[in-house]
């Protein structure tokens, strides 16, 4: 479901950043076909995929801010805490 749907632009054990992919890409469809926007829990696959991680569980999930396609994002990771930022604002944070 998310094949093509973001590149890697840098990567460490703790931090990951990463360019979304165009409009185009049918994960942009999900909730309203005329304003395309990146589904929550799309976050959680975008994180288990870069970070080698198997997610059994989500404790507490909070999004600030709608994600558009193009967007560059840094997922930061604190041993089962994730924060998500763009521009350095803070727009999603999560934990497993």
């Amino acid at each position: 479901m998310i094949n093509g749907l973001y590149k890697v632009i840098s990567k460490n054990d703790t931090e990951a950043v990463i360019e979304l992919s165009d409009k185009k890409h049918s994960i942009f469809k999900a909730h309203f076909p005329l304003h395309p926007v990146l589904p929550g829990f799309t976050h959680f696959e975008i994180v288990a995929e870069v970070f080698g991680i198997e997610i059994e569980s989500i404790k507490k999930a909070k999004f600030m801010s709608l994600i558009t396609p193009k967007q560059i994002l840094k997922y930061e990771k604190n041993k089962n805490k994730f924060r998500v930022l763009r521009d350095e604002e803070v727009v999603a944070s999560f934990s497993l």
